[in-house]
């Protein structure tokens, strides 16, 4: 349940930065409150994470989400452009995430037994 949790928190972090964006420095009224509504929750699930999951593992997965998807949306809705670099980068930032993911199980097993 905890890895749920923090794609959950790392799926809210994509919202809240995208809302950064259109919160135009906190000057608009809905984009504000669903950056800070969104932020509130987020926390609220990876700090449920971190009851299970090591912090630096954690932390390292919830940013990478958000940091991921931010940049996907940013390239395929946001018209921010893409380049094979991007896409390069991206994809060793989500390989770097599974692979936390895979190990951080490995531990819990060896853990457990």
């Amino acid at each position: 349940m905890a890895w749920i949790y923090l794609i959950i928190a790392g799926l809210l972090e994509i919202v809240w930065a995208i809302g950064l964006k259109y919160s135009h420095g906190f000057t608009e009224l809905t984009p504000t409150i669903i950056t800070i509504v969104t932020i509130v929750i987020s926390f609220y699930f990876f700090s449920n994470a971190l009851k299970k999951i090591a912090v630096g593992t954690a932390y390292a997965v919830f940013t990478g989400i958000g940091a991921a998807g931010t940049a996907i949306l940013g390239m395929t809705v946001l018209d921010e452009g893409a380049n094979i670099g991007k896409i390069l980068f991206l994809g060793l930032m989500i390989f770097g995430i599974v692979g936390l993911k895979l190990i951080s199980a490995e531990e819990t097993e060896r853990e457990e037994s």
